[in-house]
């Protein structure tokens, strides 16, 4: 296959709004030892793509200043030493970066081979909530048949993820949404309880599910007064695992509650890791979770797709919070 030399990309003219993304002609990358290129079908629209419009979340060193952490597409260039894939296989892969835009490098160990029962739109919906739920719910903490999970913004990307995921695994699970709809919505995904946190208190809702026993697990993207309120949530020996801060990472805490309880609070981020770190949660997720996606029986929920050049709007609407789900761009 002759590639081009150039392609289109979503550039960030300058840190701001939606408006900054802008499409540009950039060169087509060159895979190196252990990368592979991808002809782009689909790419994934996350809140840390945001952030980085924004200016407030770095570029690792090194990376591209493309946005787009996860793409789905057809490898179409091998660099140096790549055994697992082949020219023509369909992919979908966790990215540094550089995902919005018609090609971009994936590392081998960070791809996934596009199961039949996927859309490649669905596939590109993947990595990025799978792996990072996978390794907050599953590596740093345990879901057990029957232990109890609140789901903190249950109708997000990674709330979707970590229902599905949750319920896959046979526990329980109680989510928090902000409107009666969204509620209605994370039910049909598997929630046995859904709390609409303007109308609800989502720790006597926790409460009262469990029998007054608590949480075994709380997965939580939001931070700022949450976060002591998923003290009082909690069960005995409970964890709490900090997947994000949408209300901020600074808060007030009555630390007793975690002595007292004796919780584990962790958390982890996903894009500064090492290349071999993310592909040991990848081997982990493809081993336990990828035959429950290769089965149909764990479906990425898609929210809208929007064409590429139209990244702006994409990221417009993950702005709303009005979303259920992911938001994808197709190219």
């Amino acid at each position: 296959m002759t590639l081009p030399s150039r392609m289109t990309a979503i550039a960030i003219r300058s840190p701001g709004g939606p408006e900054m993304l802008v499409p540009e002609q950039r060169d087509v990358p060159t895979p190196g030892p252990g990368e592979i290129l991808v002809k782009v079908v689909a790419a994934g629209v996350n809140r840390p793509d945001v952030r980085q419009r924004q200016g407030t979340y770095p570029v690792p060193k090194g990376a591209t200043d493309i946005p787009g952490l996860e793409i789905a597409g057809e490898v179409v260039a091998l660099g140096e030493g790549i055994q697992r894939w082949k020219l023509g296989d369909k992919v979908c892969a966790l990215v540094v970066g550089g995902g919005y835009a018609e090609y971009c490098l994936a590392y081998e160990s960070h791809a996934w081979p596009v199961p039949p029962a996927l859309s490649m739109i669905e596939a590109a919906a993947i990595p990025e909530t799978f792996f990072t739920c996978w390794q907050n719910m599953f590596m740093r903490a345990e879901v057990n048949p029957g232990d109890w999970v609140l789901v903190h913004g249950g109708t997000s990307g990674i709330g979707t993820t970590a229902i599905m995921l949750a319920k896959a695994f046979g526990a329980k699970v109680i989510t928090t949404a902000g409107s009666d709809e969204k509620c209605a919505a994370a039910r049909k995904l598997g929630a046995d309880v859904a709390v609409n946190y303007k109308t609800e208190d989502f720790v006597e809702a926790t409460k009262k599910a469990t029998g007054g026993a608590g949480a075994n697990l709380i997965v939580d993207i939001v931070g700022g007064d949450y976060i002591d309120r998923n003290y009082d949530a909690a069960a005995e020996k409970g964890t709490i695992a900090q997947v994000s801060f949408t209300a901020g990472p600074k808060a007030t805490v009555n630390f007793a509650r975690l002595m007292a309880k004796r919780l584990t609070h962790t958390g982890s981020t996903l894009r500064p890791r090492t290349v071999a770190e993310k592909a040991a949660i990848v081997r982990g997720a493809e081993e336990k979770v990828w035959p429950l996606v290769a089965a149909g029986r764990i479906k990425p929920v898609i929210d809208s797709t929007y064409p590429l050049a139209q990244a702006g709007a994409a990221q417009a609407r993950m702005e709303t919070s009005q979303h259920i789900g992911k938001i994808v761009l197709t190219v």
